[in-house]
């Protein structure tokens, strides 16, 4: 749904010179995730077992999605627009 309101957005606002674009994190290492388990060691296996789904071999930081979001919302992305960026260690292309 929000890839759909990325490209809906983007043609409609384009007269207006905004550009739409939506950014889809994977796993990212927050404090969320130890809240899902009761211990530090459980935390770890999880982050383990995550991150031996990930191409990449581990899961990402706050920092890796911030870095892409500031990059979508500079000049440098200028002719980029109505696009689903994910931000997954490539874990949505397997």
């Amino acid at each position: 749904a929000v890839r759909s309101f990325a490209r809906t957005w983007a043609a409609e606002l384009k007269g207006r010179s905004i550009r739409v674009n939506a950014l889809s994190p994977g796993t990212i290492d927050t404090p969320g995730i130890d809240g899902l388990v009761p211990s530090q060691e459980e935390a770890d296996q999880l982050k383990s077992y995550m991150a031996s789904t990930i191409p990449m071999g581990r899961i990402g930081r706050p920092d890796e999605v911030a870095n892409a979001a500031l990059f979508l919302a500079s000049d440098q992305s200028s002719f980029i627009t109505g696009i689903e960026l994910f931000v997954d260690g490539g874990r949505n292309q397997i």
